[in-house]
């Protein structure tokens, strides 16, 4: 089952290093280096952050959560301190559907260093699991008084009404994060989403064309775009959405396996 990311902020492991450097590491003469290269890099290096980090990215690439968590692990014994092997153990629990080790990872973060990413994170987390603390994060996050994290703040509000079942309130918070960003992917999926579960199949399929429409390889867009269009009947046009889908992701099971239920391959 493909496990949906829905943070917005959910930050790529080695975002903050630099990119340069992570590329010579991993890809030289676009060959990818091999674990036994990054260890033996270690070997030479053992107190390089980056090389670790590089390879936690390998493992997590490779589906080995066991080893990135271990490496990871093994980090946070020597620095403790450090809130962001923290973030990155979050990211690692979260992706391989730990929630609650993934959310006290989060917390451990952000007591670390209130870093705007790292609540955001949290507090999406917190809304997907309908902990109330969600609302009141946002309300931190609102009083920062930043237009960027407004709109994050806002976010979370709505993902924890969509989350509770305040579908109605929860689409007047996507559309105050959409009033601020007209961008958000994210809030576009959710306000169609929570369209969908009132039964607006209609209005949500305006909200994904705009959204396909602003970005045109949205995955989650068509496949949200099948989904209401079996609701209404429109069987091929269905069919042709979950293929756009999955020419975009592969891997995208839910797509892949409605166009099974729909009789196709």
């Amino acid at each position: 089952m493909k496990y949906t990311i829905r943070f917005p902020l959910l930050l790529c492991l080695l975002a903050s290093c630099n990119n340069a450097e992570k590329n010579t590491t991993l890809n030289q003469g676009g060959t990818i280096i091999t674990e036994k290269v990054i260890r033996a890099s270690i070997a030479k290096y053992p107190d390089s952050l980056l090389l670790k980090e590089n390879l936690v990215q390998y493992y997590r690439d490779s589906v080995q959560y066991d080893m990135a968590l271990g490496l990871t692990d093994s980090m946070i014994r020597k620095d403790s301190n450090n809130a962001r092997l923290w973030y990155i153990k979050a990211t690692l629990h979260f992706e391989n559907a730990d929630t609650g080790n993934a959310v006290r990872s989060f917390e451990k973060a952000v007591a670390i260093v209130p870093d705007p990413a790292y609540m955001t994170s949290l507090g999406n987390l917190y809304a997907e699991t309908k902990n109330p603390k969600a609302i009141t994060l946002a309300d931190v996050l609102l009083a920062d008084k930043k237009t960027n994290i407004i709109k994050e703040a806002f976010f979370i509000k709505g993902l924890y009404f969509n989350y509770t079942g305040d579908k109605q309130k929860a689409i007047s918070f996507f559309e105050q994060t959409l009033q601020l960003d007209y961008t958000y992917m994210f809030a576009y999926r959710e306000k169609a989403i929570a369209l969908y579960d009132l039964g607006k199949f209609e209005e949500a399929l305006k909200v994904l064309d705009k959204a396909v429409t602003l970005q045109n390889n949205f995955d989650e867009g068509y496949y949200w775009t099948g989904r209401c269009q079996e609701k209404l009947n429109r069987r091929n046009d269905a069919i042709a959405s979950y293929k756009t889908a999955l020419l975009y992701d592969t891997g995208y099971i839910e797509a892949r396996e409605a166009l099974e239920r729909l009789g196709e391959k």
